[in-house]
């Protein structure tokens, strides 16, 4: 019996894991909360819907997005370099008109970003966004 104890004493090394645990723990705690403070970058859009009224009316500045990304203004095809120049032209004799962005479905976001950033370059006051209905 005797040689039985003193083999378990010799060989037995047993690890206590409990800080190691309690480190992972703290570890989880600290990022979830760390998590909980980021906020990720991105673009809110509030969509509109398509039972409300038609806002490109006579006192704003429609710019049509096509499915193809196509850009295109007072019936003419605009390249997307020239969109804020429109702009600043067309809000030149109504400095209180709003831009409306119409977007057809399967644009790229790109195109429309880059639209809306010429918009707010040009100064217009406020960008509104339409959805392009059953086109």
């Amino acid at each position: 019996m005797r040689r039985l104890a003193k083999h378990k004493e010799e060989g037995g090394a047993d690890i206590d894991l409990t800080p190691m645990l309690d480190v992972v723990f703290i570890m989880l705690i600290f990022f979830i909360v760390v998590a909980s403070f980021l906020k990720e970058a991105g673009l809110e859009v509030n969509r509109p819907d398509d039972s409300k009224s038609d806002p490109s009316d006579a006192t704003s500045i429609l710019v049509n997005i096509h499915a193809d990304n196509q850009i295109w203004m007072e019936n003419r095809r605009v390249d997307a370099r020239a969109v804020r120049a429109n702009i600043q032209r067309l809000l030149a004799s109504d400095p209180d008109q709003a831009v409306t962005i119409k977007v057809e479905k399967g644009a790229r976001a790109n195109a429309v970003v880059d639209v809306a950033d010429a918009a707010r370059e040009a100064g217009a006051g406020a960008v509104n966004w339409a959805s392009a209905g059953g086109r």
